[in-house]
């Protein structure tokens, strides 16, 4: 499935300027897909991210999206709506899946999980889309997540906008972008498996 297709083809269909829920993990992922949808959407940014364990480094990136999106100029001002700070729900949620590798059942457990979580605030706050930048990234499985969207999304009014920002070198741009604004990169998705799996 031609994910990028799907999405392209949605835009030039679109009537108006619709609102868009985007859940993000960071700011890297974050910059190359704003700068795909900033002049055809109304942006918030959904930050939930109860995968990342360490306070610390939740807090870092979501400081870090909040000074990009005030320096980062799209045709449309881009606004943050920051969820409830929750890593308990991630630990419950994988328990007894501590030693799966990525790409494994608990990332498509926490794949739903973040993009469920994103529909329910896209429905409270009459957005008309919502979406997820997880697709940007290579260590990421983007048809689970479309599939995952698609899914959840069939009996809501808020419509999921399918992704493939790697695409049209989408993760290359999000690095340009990077350095250019002096964006913290993180070598881990957020959870305390992956940090181990890095070595640090």
């Amino acid at each position: 499935m031609n994910y990028n297709l799907l999405m392209e083809n949605e835009i030039k269909s679109l009537k108006g300027v619709p609102t868009l829920l985007l859940h993000a993990c960071c700011a890297p992922c974050s910059s190359a897909c704003l700068e795909r949808l900033g002049d055809y959407f109304k942006i918030t940014i959904f930050y939930y991210n109860p995968n990342i364990t360490s306070k610390t480094e939740y807090l870092k990136r979501l400081n870090e999206i909040k000074r990009f999106i005030k320096e980062f100029k799209v045709k449309y001002p881009i606004e943050i709506l920051d969820a409830k700070y929750d890593p308990e729900s991630f630990i419950k949620m994988t328990k007894g899946m501590e030693d799966m590798p990525e790409k494994s059942e608990r990332c498509y457990l926490c794949y739903e999980m973040r993009l469920k979580e994103t529909l329910k605030a896209a429905e409270e706050n009459n957005f008309d889309y919502f979406a997820t930048t997880l697709t940007l990234s290579p260590y990421k499985k983007t048809d689970w997540l479309n599939e995952i969207g698609e899914r959840i999304s069939n009996e809501s009014k808020v419509k999921y906008l399918y992704s493939d920002f790697k695409k049209k070198n989408g993760y290359k741009e999000s690095i340009i972008l990077s350095h250019k604004y002096n964006l913290y990169r993180q070598n881990f998705c957020g959870c305390m498996y992956s940090k181990r799996n890095t070595g640090d």
